[in-house]
């Protein structure tokens, strides 16, 4: 097999600046680093309470669902909302292995570049990339997949009965916060914490993808794969 110093002389020999196959590498070695990291938080997050027992990942109720647990936690009645963001989580848990394929498929097809330049950048510089270029493609992507999640969970169902609490005038909590019991919280409320979900499931991502990129930038030398040795354990 040609090693790089041979393949090197050859462009050489064509005229071809070496700098080009520096970039093609960095390039190819970025992209296998990025999908290793990759892997490996989704692993990470998919396992059970991935999400629910990290505090740096956790997904919390958004809006007015948030606002009314926090209020009923101190009087013990938040009982349904944290039954409600207990299978949000849950429901991110169960969707990495269809994230883990739409960010892998993603950084396939990312077009690096600028790969040395990612390749000198700051201790999260490809993943910082990555997020930039493929974070809204990749949250429309896996929107339906999380939808039936959240659906198989119990979510949503929990979602109708925080709604209800928070709206029932029976209980007092309706007119805490001036809501009538005609007017249910459970109305538009699935669409917002389905998209509150998949942004926070591709953050969480996102933030373990740039710890193992650190990793590789820190220690080349202990990853497996040669390229990545070869290009991290350069210096700039």
């Amino acid at each position: 097999m040609p090693t790089r110093r041979h393949v090197l002389a050859t462009l050489a020999a064509l005229g071809v600046a070496p700098s080009a196959f520096a970039q093609l590498d960095s390039a190819s070695g970025i992209r296998q680093m990025l999908t290793a990291a990759t892997r490996a938080a989704t692993d990470r997050l998919g396992r059970h309470n991935g999400f629910f027992a990290d505090s740096i990942v956790r997904i919390p109720l958004p809006g007015i669902l948030g606002t009314t647990q926090r209020r009923l936690q101190p009087l013990g009645l938040a009982g349904p909302l944290d039954d409600l963001e207990l299978r949000m989580n849950r429901a991110a848990e169960s969707v990495m292995p269809a994230a883990r394929d739409l960010v892998t498929g993603a950084i396939g097809n990312l077009s690096l570049s600028d790969g040395i330049g990612i390749l000198r950048g700051g201790d999260t510089a490809a993943t910082d990339y990555l997020e930039r270029e493929t974070a809204a493609p990749l949250g429309r992507l896996l929107r339906p997949p999380m939808e039936t999640t959240l659906a198989q969970s119990g979510a949503y169902a929990a979602l109708d009965s925080a709604a209800s609490l928070v709206s029932d005038n029976r209980s007092g909590i309706g007119r805490l916060f001036g809501r009538s019991r005609g007017n249910s919280l459970a109305t538009g409320l699935r669409g917002e914490v389905t998209d509150f979900a998949v942004t926070r499931a591709l953050d969480g991502v996102f933030h373990y993808v740039g710890e193992e990129e650190r990793g590789f930038r820190r220690n080349p030398l202990g990853r497996s794969e040669d390229i990545l040795r070869g290009l991290f354990g350069r210096r700039p």
